[in-house]
């Protein structure tokens, strides 16, 4: 099936590459998807996306216009598609539901122990022959309170990683999870009763309506002063500038993103050479006690054969018309 690929990168096409193994007929595009891209898959059936990709209503119609019966997303999340609009099109949609929560789950650690015990700030001395442990000092997690808001498969690596450390558990989901409860005495409680007793707060929830904005300026208020905070959800999850006033304050501790909400045509890109338009995100940047990773927490090895592994299978299910559990719209 000829197939455009979106938004590909040196990290993710070998992968591809490999699990395609020459069945599908691949076009690969470096170029995100845009409503002046899409005219660039005129010719193929279906399209792949990645989570920087834009599939609103209008790029949906265009398309539909080139032809595009499938859209395979190379994500578990999928927000940037518009579904009502597909459904209409009958355009059929796919995604990754998962592919490694090891990965992001590892990733939300190494953002809490490097904001913890100031890593980026330490090296950089270091390489400047500075040697002095002034203004480094962090705290041990043992005994410390974090909450978990989202407890799904990721949430639940995290649990099991946060047990060995011997952090006391908090967690918030709509479906409580019995075994991890009994396993590792973690706590449900609601979200408010989590932002006030959590040291750390860590988020693993998917960006809907409800959830949009979840933590705003009024769940802040309600947290511990000097709260560390990590997403590595969906960007949307959390009001940006709600935060950066946060931080002014020390209310807000530490702050780990590795997702945000205008990081489309910012992440996954070279920006080097460009000055930065985004003023908020510009102004995190100037935090010491902020540490920003552009996307990457699903970033490793395993993760990615995963993605490239479940994209091909999508694909051939769309092929042959095949039933396939990771459709989005039945």
């Amino acid at each position: 099936m000829k197939t455009t690929i979106y938004s590909t990168h040196k990290f993710d096409r070998p992968s591809l590459e490999k699990a395609n193994n020459g069945k599908h007929n691949i076009q690969w595009l470096e170029v995100r998807l845009t409503e002046e891209t899409a005219i660039l898959a005129q010719g193929s059936q279906a399209v792949c996306l990645f989570a920087g990709d834009d599939a609103s209503a209008p790029v949906l119609e265009k398309l539909k216009e080139c032809g595009i019966k499938y859209i395979a997303l190379r994500s578990a999340g999928f927000n940037h598609v518009d579904l009502q609009k597909a459904k209409e099109l009958n355009i059929k949609v796919a995604r990754v539901p998962a592919y490694s929560p090891y990965a992001i789950a590892e990733h939300a650690i190494a953002l809490m122990l490097a904001l913890n015990r100031k890593l980026i700030r330490a090296n950089r001395r270091v390489m400047e022959q500075n040697f002095s442990l002034d203004g480094l000092t962090g705290f041990d997690l043992n005994g410390k309170t974090v909450g978990i808001i989202g407890v799904g498969k990721i949430g639940g690596v995290l649990v099991r990683i946060l047990d060995g450390f011997g952090c006391r558990i908090l967690a918030h989901d709509l479906e409580p999870g019995l075994e991890l409860q009994q396993k590792y005495g973690i706590e449900y409680v609601n979200c408010e009763e989590l932002c006030a007793e959590s040291d750390i707060i860590s988020l693993h929830v998917p960006l809907t309506e409800s959830t949009r904005y979840l933590i705003n300026q009024k769940k802040i208020s309600m947290m511990k002063k000097g709260v560390m905070l990590i997403n590595t959800s969906r960007g949307a999850l959390v009001d940006t500038k709600a935060v950066i006033a946060a931080l002014k304050t020390g209310q807000i501790g530490y702050f780990g993103m590795d997702v945000y909400e205008e990081e489309e045509g910012l992440f996954f890109e070279d920006r080097s050479e460009d000055i930065l338009q985004d003023d908020t995100i510009a102004r995190l940047m100037t935090f010491k006690n902020v540490l920003i990773t552009s996307h990457q927490a699903f970033l490793t090895e395993t993760a990615l054969q995963n993605i490239a592994e479940t994209t091909v299978y999508n694909l051939d299910c769309f092929e042959t018309n095949t039933k396939n559990n990771n459709e989005l719209i039945l």
